[in-house]
């Protein structure tokens, strides 16, 4: 039997164990897709224990505490912090085959030193010496240098000043690059009831009164160019599905005038509207060189009743199967047409979309940048061994796993940086297993060069950033 998670956790083979040990392991971590808050690493927050690091904001793990029948009061309430932390670790003892259960130890081995399990039992012990770390030893900042990372990637509204982000770049003791990514959801969500609201504050940040789809541009195009002086070569987008529904501009003033007067607007609208919106700023991170995140696929806010209670973004998602991949070819040959599409990176919540998506990047790739079309990497409910190997195997089979650009936390917590670990670890089994199995040579330097890229070295060439 294999000692609980030791220096070869999920690695089963020589080749598997050589390829992490010798090249991923001591790879650098560039985090471009993540929901952490500058203005914490600005300040260096220092957590007072271990529940506002774990618990304070993590969907993942308030989600497996409701299934395991823990009151809301220990989840989101106004229970103590030390009862929180009991209840969260009653439940992940049961959550055997979970990947909650490898990232919470990977996180109490790498940064408080704990090689036992957390249980009900152990609570207290594990509780005690988190927190006198915390307290002593670790700051937001301490995590991130411990971690080896060397640059982040937020995510920010158009109508964000970026002022920590300022205060980061200008602080000479960190050397960390903390960079922004353009998140416009509310200015293209038309059907939203706070549509009108957003872009009266999008006006007064852009100087721009918006009043119909050409202001609408003038001042998105405006905010674009700000964001890139401030470093910003990274877009985000969370969509229903990749959708292509083209109409004129008459059409979209219309829709717009309806949007900003609070008036319904009919689905059909609404497609079209994001539909201009998205090629819009698509032919905009083209000109600028970003890259262009679209994830997809995600049924938000299900549980009316705990909606009202608690809000969006708090654990009642669910996966949505309807994604029709020909509008996604359709979107993409549209800005293709006029030589405009730019670096895209494509996540579906949806594992059966895996193929789809492979064959589609296929139709659209270029030389100006190797793997221009990404799938992005197993993401949210995916980001399991299950779903990761699934999500390589996928891409290994359609496209050219070997420009990858691989992981990204695409979390709010600072301790996440382990997922980088885990996914290197399952990377190295599957690439390994090949290896092993007579499918690939034992060629190491080829290796090397595919697991380091994958790893850090793609991304950094990819994104273009300066490091």
């Amino acid at each position: 039997m294999k000692a609980f998670m030791d220096k070869d956790f999920l690695l089963s083979t020589d080749s598997a164990r050589k390829l992490f040990h010798d090249y991923a392991e001591k790879m650098p971590v560039l985090d471009y897709h993540c929901h952490i808050n500058p203005q914490e690493i600005a300040e260096d927050r220092r957590f007072d224990n271990i529940t506002q690091v774990w618990l304070g904001g993590d969907h993942y793990k308030w989600r497996q505490m409701r299934s395991n029948g823990v009151d809301e009061k220990y989840i989101t309430g106004d229970a103590t912090d030390r009862e929180k932390f009991q209840k969260w670790a009653e439940t992940l003892e049961k959550l055997i085959g979970n990947p909650l259960y490898h990232w919470s130890h990977l996180e109490l081995q790498r940064y408080f030193g704990y090689t036992g399990h957390l249980c009900g039992d152990t609570a207290e012990e594990v509780w005690n010496l988190c927190n006198e770390q915390l307290q002593n030893k670790w700051t937001v900042r301490s995590l991130i240098k411990a971690s080896n990372v060397t640059l982040i990637c937020t995510t920010d509204d158009p109508i964000d000043s970026l002022e920590w982000h300022k205060k980061i770049a200008e602080d000479s003791s960190f050397d960390v690059q903390v960079l922004p990514a353009w998140r416009p959801d509310k200015a293209n969500n038309v059907e939203k009831p706070d549509y009108a609201a957003y872009i009266a504050k999008l006006s007064e940040a852009s100087g721009v009164t918006i009043k119909d789809f050409a202001t609408l541009k003038e001042a998105l195009k405006n905010r674009l160019e700000f964001f890139h002086s401030m470093g910003c070569r990274v877009s985000d987008h969370a969509l229903e599905y990749v959708m292509y529904a083209p109409a004129s501009d008459a059409e979209i003033d219309a829709i717009i005038a309806k949007g900003l007067a609070g008036e319904p607007v009919s689905k059909e609208e609404e497609l079209k509207y994001k539909t201009a919106f998205m090629l819009f700023v698509a032919k905009e991170y083209n000109r600028l060189g970003w890259a262009m995140q679209l994830h997809y696929g995600c049924k938000r806010d299900n549980n009316a009743y705990m909606f009202q209670q608690l809000g969006a973004d708090t654990g009642f998602d669910c996966i949505n199967n309807y994604a029709p991949s020909a509008q996604m070819a359709d979107f993409l040959n549209a800005l293709s047409a006029t030589n405009e599409i730019p670096k895209t990176i494509i996540y579906s919540l949806n594992p059966n979309d895996d193929a789809s998506i492979g064959t589609i990047l296929g139709c659209f790739q270029d030389p100006s940048v190797a793997g221009k079309l990404q799938q992005g990497s197993a993401w949210w409910f995916n980001d399991h061994k299950l779903g990761m190997t699934a999500q390589m195997s996928s891409l290994a089979n359609l496209g050219c796993l070997g420009n990858f650009i691989g992981m990204l936390t695409d979390s709010r917590s600072f301790l996440s940086y382990t997922r980088h670990e885990y996914f290197r670890r399952i990377m190295c089994e599957l690439l390994g297993g090949w290896v092993e199995n007579g499918e690939y040579p034992d060629d190491q330097k080829a290796l090397k060069n595919i697991v380091e890229g994958i790893c850090y070295n793609n991304a950094v060439k990819y994104f273009g950033f300066n490091l």
